[in-house]
């Protein structure tokens, strides 16, 4: 019973934790979300609202998430047809 009441709190914590890295990952990873950051990203550039050196260096971090969003998205897809 108190391995109970110690545990407990303690689970809802590591649940709490996993959810929020989801979510978390979900926002980082999410193809539609990177694809409209690059394309606002390109918007400012061209607006002049944002300097070469910045736009070239978010833009490629915006293009690693993509290829590794895309590479969780195959991943996800092989598991898939795996499975079936």
């Amino acid at each position: 019973m108190l391995h109970k009441m110690v545990s407990s709190p303690i689970n809802l914590v590591i649940k709490i934790a996993e959810k929020v890295k989801e979510e978390a990952d979900k926002e980082l990873y999410d193809l539609p979300t990177i694809q409209q950051k690059l394309i606002q990203l390109q918007m400012m550039y061209e607006l002049g609202e944002i300097p070469e050196e910045a736009y070239k260096s978010k833009e490629e971090e915006l293009i690693v998430r993509y290829e590794v969003a895309k590479r969780l998205e195959m991943e996800q897809w092989e598991e898939m047809a795996k499975k079936k």
